[in-house]
């Protein structure tokens, strides 16, 4: 079957409604979130006055900071996936509100029966796979997790599924050290998480071949998309 065009800034716009939907039931599950978002959920958890959404945005500013020392240079197109990083946290923190069910405040989570938790969970998982897979797809900058691990692995000429795993790792380093010291116990990190950072990588790379089996992205806005370019000419690896 021949591929179907699919607008790139389409991909965009669903890939972070998808996402950030996502991490909100995951979230609301209760049985730990993925690796990628726990430093910033464990964050939220510790600094009441924080949401979800508003810890992204401390976690992928200095990560940011991070990305932009690894590749040795900054530009200001650069900043655009810190603009999709705010896009996403507000979106994230409006489902959390307006979504019973994923409302910490009406429903703790972790609190609905353990059937309603598996599905939330299974379903949470395989779509943030999904969506990771459409931001890898778009021209326009992902949120900052997935531009590092996009820009970086593209720099470096890396395998951008290893590299998303072992940016899972240490993502997960990360997490496990701020809820040890924060709260002495594990809070916000549980089984789901393990399962995801086993998962998270071999999912996404799987989702990845079949979009491209059935989709070809193209941007409506051509000359502006090249401004977006990271890959000097190489190909992508996922």
């Amino acid at each position: 079957m021949k591929p179907r065009v699919f607008p790139s800034e389409i991909c965009y716009l669903v890939s972070i409604v998808l996402l950030s939907f996502a991490v909100a039931m995951v979230a609301a599950a209760g049985f730990g979130v993925s690796m990628v978002v726990a430093p910033a959920y464990v964050l939220s958890l510790k600094v009441p006055f924080l949401t979800f959404g508003q810890s992204e945005y401390v976690v992928q500013a200095l990560l940011f900071a991070v990305f932009c020392l690894l590749m040795r240079r900054v530009k200001l197109v650069y900043f655009s996936s810190f603009l999709t990083c705010l896009i996403y946290g507000a979106v994230l923190d409006l489902w959390r509100a307006v979504v019973p069910l994923l409302n910490p405040a009406v429903t703790p989570p972790g609190s609905m029966a353990m059937p309603v938790r598996i599905v939330l969970f299974a379903c949470g998982m395989l779509l943030t796979a999904f969506s990771v897979a459409l931001f890898y797809r778009t021209y326009l900058y992902p949120q900052v997790y997935d531009f590092f691990v996009k820009g970086v692995s593209l720099r470096y000429g890396l395998n951008m599924t290893k590299f998303k795993i072992a940016s899972d790792v240490c993502s997960l380093a990360v997490a496990v050290v701020l809820t040890l010291v924060f709260f002495r116990r594990f809070n916000g990190i549980g089984v789901g998480t393990l399962i995801m950072t086993a998962l998270n990588g071999l999912l996404i790379g799987a989702f990845g071949k079949l979009i491209d089996r059935l989709f070809v992205f193209r941007p409506l806005l051509p000359a502006f998309a090249k401004k977006f370019d990271l890959t000097g000419g190489k190909a992508q690896t996922a």
